[in-house]
């Protein structure tokens, strides 16, 4: 094969489209309501600003990662932070469903959605795993939570 085969290859050059999505958040779109809160399994820390010792900064860590969720997520959930302070070692976030969620399949549909979906962003693009010890690394389990329905 000469070198010259791909010569023109200019010529079929796709840029590959983003998909952007600005949407905004209309609860009239979802079904159900929850109120997350979560904190780390095995914690390292005692409070949020301690996170800077591991090179990490929690709050663009969250963004980043709810921002990805709720892109790949659109349609079915959406998550959205509604507390996060320095002195605390916990975050709330606000889970909203598509779908009605029955009582008795609440519990499994949101410890799959946080332990599944949301856990592995955090642990491994964010570097989370630095924030808890090694029983939490062992386990892989990056955190505790309990939730609320929320009703209006």
């Amino acid at each position: 094969m000469s070198g010259s085969f791909f010569a023109d290859y200019k010529k079929f050059i796709v840029l590959p489209e983003e998909e952007v999505s600005k949407e905004e958040f209309d609860p009239q779109n979802y079904a159900t309501f929850y109120i997350v809160t979560l904190s780390l399994y095995d914690s390292l820390l005692t409070n949020w600003r301690e996170a800077n010792k591991y090179e990490i900064e929690v709050e663009k860590s969250i963004e980043t990662v709810l921002e990805e969720f709720n892109r790949k997520q659109r349609g079915i959930y959406n998550l959205q932070i509604l507390e996060l302070e320095s002195d605390n070692s916990y975050f709330v976030l606000a889970l909203s469903c598509k779908s009605k969620i029955e009582n008795e399949e609440a519990n499994d549909r949101i410890s799959h959605i946080l332990e599944k979906i949301l856990s592995n962003p955090f642990y491994i693009g964010q570097g989370w795993y630095k924030l808890i010890g090694e029983k939490g690394r062992i386990e892989r389990k990056l955190f505790c939570f309990s939730f609320k329905e929320y009703m209006i």
